[in-house]
């Protein structure tokens, strides 16, 4: 029987080949879509999964609101570990690491080949992060590796790269910042692509002087905190939260003595409306539930609302393609009937001929499976550059994935041959030999407009959204910052030139032809900021100090400003005609929100430096130093000989004429090998840097315009098919309006009508849809675009365009046809 059932549904299918090739090919993009997004997203859910005690570990997230200036991060102060553990039984262990940044790696003296490298993820860790972080070892002990303070820890190939295939294990590594070797004691495979913590290179913490000059610090917010849960301890959301509510007593009493010895009462700060709460975030959600967190990983944080997006996504394609199985089968329904009549009056059963069409829809999901995989093979690397994954092929042969294959194409074979088959099973062998059931089916129309209608809604919404992504994107590049981003060139490590050199080199940047600033700073917009508390002077004059605020700030010289084109609103610039070492430059949201009328000449207490006073010399106009998803904060220009704070890091900026940018570069490496011939050459441009913040969003934005050509090529096949058919069933009445004196233009407008109705409905569902979906989208930035009215006229315009050159080249073909054939053929 079920040979029966195959041979008479490939009879069909040969039979019946427009529509066949039309099922086959949207059925495959469907699954195509389906694996690669399944794919996307398996990827995506699997960050950090792989660690044995996964489901033990947080990550300890820090809210504090200072003087107004609310933040929420992972950034955490060194002591927070220590005194959770000792706080709290629940918690077993904590590790911490410190991000390091960039730092000049290179051989030691006795080696053969001399290698130098400026390594960029590079972490200081607790001696225990390999025990609660398991990586897979190579070689060594993951227990005993972080003993001596002089001992680095390699991954695979970071150890080809200094030591070739031989053992890298007792060798010696020289770090430019200490001068003195450290030894390989352990070398770990590969860190996997799905860890939220990446790096190529650790050292201890005991190696990092600032960590252990800081351990006693509840302000000095650079490390990042784990606590390992104890067994018995169920990491349940409720409980996490139950826990979380007994950190405030123990803040108020740990954090009392770091606070104190920066001239603060911890009460004090609490009254005044301060915030210093503690949250524990489970390792497995770092990845995707981190957007509102800023975190300094050396990874691309995920965000679970495009995971979400793009599911939906697959999951309609999937189903537009299911719809155009149902609704060719529906159509062609009168051509099967009689079949079906035939059938049931020699005796077959209904559930027989169930059975048969949802054979044949079973082997249109297998043949259109088979093509899938071999779109899923072609477009693989397409989908990784864009969706910036290295997601494999070979996953899809994994158990579970090709289980999922399976599965999904028997649930796309039934879903699509369901209502065809039990439809046109339905009827009454009498009825439809006598030719009375198919005169005019309402019921039958209405399933027909109704799935017509759905996927071009879908198809509508994809478009609104994609436009309006894009018009995002492009509204965050060209958007006002406050500052000029274009043609700034960063040459970074300049903190290692021997004393005085970053200076001269800055000097010589300066004359060269073509530039037109060079600055040193000890950051850039879009780079890390040093963020702490100051107390502002009352308006009066200097009386006791009114209140706290939080500010971020740079340490900059004289030529920061017009290197980066900042307007100064009030008083001056620093200026080496004075001694600046303790004066300040506020932008304009730092003055209002210490409500200062006449800044220039008030001052700022520096409670964390001995009560350092500095002098308010200037206001600059607001400008964006981070993402424009958050609004712009207060915010500091502190001058360079200030030593307020140490950063270990400075670098220089240079403006440059777009012109001469390649000659520039081309000096500033010879002169940079003149300073410093064992560091690495390297550069970055300023307006790349912001891009790189928005990466998510221009992934999201090609993403939905591939999956909205998709969808539009499914719904355009559907509707292909559908107006065929309708040419088809008209054929008779086109031979005699024809006769009749009918024009072509007159019937392709007759054939055209209905569809474009059905279009014009799609619509109305259409933009509201769109509206909510991105205004809910757009809520994520803080200068968001407003929606205009031509991108609905625009989607709609395009939907009419897809879907009347879709439809005119049957109803113009049919319109062409000699009439004494049409009325022939009845």
């Amino acid at each position: 029987m079920l040979r029966n059932y195959f041979k008479i549904a490939w009879r069909n299918m040969f039979r019946n080949k427009a529509n066949s090739i039309i099922n086959i090919v949207g059925l495959s993009i469907g699954i195509a879509c389906v694996i690669l997004i399944t794919l996307f997203v398996q990827d995506e859910l699997k960050y950090d999964t792989f660690f044995s005690n996964a489901d033990r570990v947080c990550q300890v997230n820090l809210f504090n609101n200072m003087g107004g200036q609310e933040n929420y991060g992972s950034n955490t102060p060194p002591p927070i570990g220590e005194a959770l553990k000792r706080n709290f039984p629940e918690i077993k262990a904590y590790t911490r690491f410190y991000v390091i940044g960039q730092e000049v790696v290179s051989n030691d003296a006795n080696s053969v080949v001399q290698n130098h490298f400026t390594e960029k993820k590079l972490l200081a860790v607790d001696s225990n992060f390999l025990e609660v972080f398991d990586y897979a070892v190579k070689e060594g002990n993951a227990g005993t590796c972080f003993l001596q303070p002089r001992s680095i820890v390699l991954t695979e190939t970071t150890a080809k790269k200094y030591f070739g295939n031989g053992n890298a294990m007792g060798k010696t590594l020289i770090l430019d910042e200490y001068k003195e070797p450290f030894t390989v004691t352990a070398v770990l495979k590969d860190v996997p692509a799905q860890a939220s913590i990446q790096f190529d290179m650790l050292i201890p913490t005991a190696a990092r002087p600032i960590i252990k000059r800081f351990n006693w610090s509840w302000i000095w917010q650079q490390v990042n905190t784990y606590v390992l849960l104890e067994k018995n301890f169920d990491p349940t959301k409720d409980n996490i939260a139950a826990l979380e509510k007994k950190f405030p007593a123990m803040v108020r009493i740990e954090a009392a003595k770091g606070f104190k010895r920066i001239g603060r009462e911890i009460n004090e700060y609490f009254a005044k409306g301060g915030k210093w709460e503690l949250h524990l975030q489970p390792l497995t959600e770092v990845h995707l539930y981190s957007a509102a967190i800023s975190s300094p990983f050396l990874t691309t944080l995920g965000d679970i609302k495009y995971v979400y997006i793009f599911s939906a996504i697959a999951l309609f394609i999937m189903i537009l393609a299911c719809v155009n199985f149902m609704n060719l089968s529906t159509a062609q329904s009168a051509k099967r009937a009689k079949e079906v009549g035939i059938r049931k009056v020699l005796g077959s059963e209904k559930k027989q001929l169930i059975r048969q069409f949802l054979t044949e829809a079973l082997l249109y999901a297998f043949l259109s499976m088979f093509i899938a995989l071999f779109l899923v093979v072609v477009l693989l690397p397409l989908f990784n550059s864009i969706a910036g994954k290295s997601l494999s092929f070979a996953t899809v042969f994994s158990s579970g994935m090709w289980v999922f294959i399976i599965l999904l194409t028997i649930i796309t074979g039934l879903l699509a041959g369901s209502y065809p088959a039990f439809y046109l099973t339905s009827f009454n062998p009498v009825s439809v030999l006598k030719g009375g059931v198919f005169k005019k089916s309402l019921s039958n129309l209405l399933i027909r407009n109704g799935l017509v209608v759905f996927q071009f809604t879908v198809s509508v919404a994809l478009i609104i959204c994609t436009v309006i992504v894009f018009q995002q994107l492009q509204h965050t590049q060209k958007m006002d910052m406050g500052l000029q981003k274009d043609n700034v060139i960063i040459l970074p490590n300049t903190e290692k030139l021997q004393p005085g050199a970053e200076e001269i080199l800055r000097q010589q940047m300066a004359v060269l032809p073509g530039v037109i600033s060079a600055s040193i700073t000890t950051s850039i917009p879009t780079g890390r900021t040093f963020g702490d508390g100051y107390e502002p002077e009352a308006e009066n004059g200097r009386e006791p100090l009114t209140k706290d605020m939080g500010l971020s700030s740079f340490m900059v010289d004289e030529h920061f400003l017009p290197a980066l084109h900042l307007q100064l609103l009030q008083g001056r610039n620093f200026s080496k005609d004075f001694n600046d070492s303790l004066s300040v430059i506020l932008n304009e949201t730092a003055v209002k929100e210490i409500g200062w009328k006449n800044p220039v000449g008030r001052y700022l207490n520096y409670p964390g430096n001995n009560n350092q006073h500095f002098k308010v010399i200037g206001v600059v106009k607001d400008f964006n130093f981070e993402s424009i998803r958050s609004t712009i904060s207060s915010f500091a220009l502190f001058h360079n000989t200030s030593k307020t704070y140490t950063t270990g890091s400075s670098m220089i900026l240079v403006k440059a004429d777009p012109k001469n940018i390649p000659s520039i570069l081309k000096e500033a490496e010879i002169k940079w090998k003149a300073f410093a011939p064992s560091v690495p050459f390297d550069y970055s441009f300023l307006d790349k840097n912001f891009a790189s913040l928005y990466l998510s969003e221009q992934r999201l934005g090609k993403v939905f315009g591939i999956f909205t050509c998709l969808s539009i090529l499914v719904a355009c096949l559907g509707l292909f098919g559908l107006s065929m058919y309708t040419a088809e069933r008209r054929t008779k009445e086109i031979g005699i309006r024809k006769v009749l004196g009918a024009s072509v233009q007159n019937i392709a407008a007759l054939l055209s009508k209905e569809f474009i109705k059905l279009v014009f409905i799609s619509l109305l569902l259409a933009f509201p849809i769109g509206w909510w979906a991105m205004n809910k989208w757009l809520q994520d930035f803080a200068y968001a675009i407003h929606i205009e009215w031509w991108v609905f006229a625009l989607a709609g315009l395009a939907a009419f365009a897809i879907a009347l050159t879709t439809i005119s080249f049957q109803a113009i073909k049919s319109a062409l046809m000699n009439p004494v054939k049409s009325l022939r053929t009845e």
